[in-house]
């Protein structure tokens, strides 16, 4: 496998209680940060209902987020297919693709929140095959196809897109949870996809039977399917030390435990918890915890594993949470960007070679030292004032300056 590359991936979810206005700006100050960090991706989602997340269009926000960073790429993660006419979501994938200069990725979905189809009127039973049938129309629109087609939730008669995309080819991405639905859509239709459910337990543990689902739905299909397009999905916070990070995430992840997870999505079998420190416990460090609360070292460590289970993929997507504060949140990013990108992808091995190589080989080195005091010794002054000179803490001037206390030095 190629290197990996990282992203973030943010639904949102903002506890209630602050103001809208100032989430927005909050979310698209991260974004600018991660670009300035060298991240490769950012997503974001579709929500209308549940409080908690609240950016009802994606290609509205990444437009935005494109006007601030010059080279992240955006993805919308995802637009929920079934609740839009497929030419309105060709013809807003176009603009976004131009207005972030060729960085738009096309992440579709068949509608998270039930709350959302209900309110809709949108019966969940043909979330998905909607979701199916409208990929394959966009595809169509995005090659400058005229297509008629009629639907029982869509009409289009001779419609072609006006503009097409400024990439050659927008990528195509799928989400997936645990259920085989999203990754045989992959592979049915050739895409990539982006695994949503690795961030539980049971979800991290079935990535290899996950990507077996595309490669067999692409067979099928006469497709092939590439393990570079494939994106998975983890949660981190990371700090100095455990401690620092149990500190900074513990009160904010039990509120997004207990007030998202259990109260409002109720998932079937997820209890409370009772305490801050059960929260983390048992998030991050109970046996096979998908989550990485902790160090550098730690996430590095997490992510080595996650690879050597699924066989691998192309990239990482932490999922951008709203456990602590801002401020700790972006020293977050900026330490995985630091620390665990350059580890992770070979970075550093040529730094460490060279730094060992002259430990190792220093006696070869010492004709420098030699030419460096010849010069001096034949300038009187140079050498009377030689004692005066010797500055270990700087070592720069350190490493030609004589040992005064050797013999073999005063020679």
């Amino acid at each position: 496998m190629s290197r990996l590359r990282f992203g973030a991936f943010l639904p949102p979810h903002h506890p209630v209680g602050e103001h809208p206005m100032l989430q927005y700006r909050r979310d698209l100050d991260l974004v600018e940060h991660l670009d300035l960090l060298g991240y490769d991706e950012f997503w974001c989602g579709e929500h209308h209902s549940g409080g908690w997340e609240t950016i009802a269009s994606p290609e509205m926000f990444l437009a935005a987020a494109g006007e601030r960073t010059k080279r992240i790429r955006l993805g919308t993660g995802v637009v929920s297919l079934p609740y839009h006419h497929p030419f309105n979501v060709a013809q807003r994938m176009v603009q976004l693709d131009h207005m972030t200069g060729g960085r738009a990725i096309f992440g579709s979905g068949p509608g998270a929140l039930a709350s959302d189809a209900h309110a809709l009127g949108i019966d969940p039973m043909v979330q998905r095959d909607r979701q199916d049938e409208a990929i394959g129309i966009i595809r169509r629109l995005f090659n400058g196809e005229r297509v008629t087609a009629r639907s029982d939730w869509f009409t289009l008669q001779d419609a072609a897109l006006q503009i097409l995309p400024l990439q050659e080819e927008i990528p195509f991405v799928v989400a997936s949870q645990i259920s085989p639905s999203g990754m045989t859509l992959a592979g049915k239709h050739g895409i990539g996809v982006i695994s949503l459910g690795s961030l539980s337990s049971q979800g991290l543990l079935s990535l290899p039977r996950q990507w077996a689902f595309a490669e067999q739905a692409a067979v099928e299909h006469g497709n092939t399917v590439d393990r570079r397009n494939w994106r998975v999905m983890l949660s981190w916070h990371i700090a100095e030390t455990r401690e620092q990070a149990r500190s900074e995430v513990r009160d904010g992840l039990l509120r997004y435990h207990n007030e998202f997870v259990c109260g409002l999505l109720k998932m079937p079998g997820v209890q409370p918890f009772t305490s801050p420190d059960e929260a983390v416990d048992m998030t991050a460090f109970s046996e096979g915890a998908p989550t990485t609360i902790g160090t550098p070292d730690d996430l590095v460590a997490k992510i080595k594993s996650v690879l050597e289970i699924s066989g691998g993929f192309g990239t990482i997507i932490g999922f951008a949470h709203d456990w602590a504060s801002p401020e700790n949140i972006r020293r977050s990013w900026d330490m995985v960007a630091r620390y665990v990108v350059p580890e992770i992808n070979g970075h550093l091995a040529a730094l460490r070679r060279s730094q060992q190589f002259a430990m190792d080989n220093r006696g070869a080195f010492t004709r420098q030292h030699e030419a460096v005091m010849a010069k001096i010794m034949e300038n009187k002054a140079a050498a009377a004032a030689l004692p005066l000179t010797q500055a270990p803490h700087l070592p720069p001037a350190a490493g030609n300056v004589p040992e005064f206390d050797n013999p073999q030095d005063d020679q």
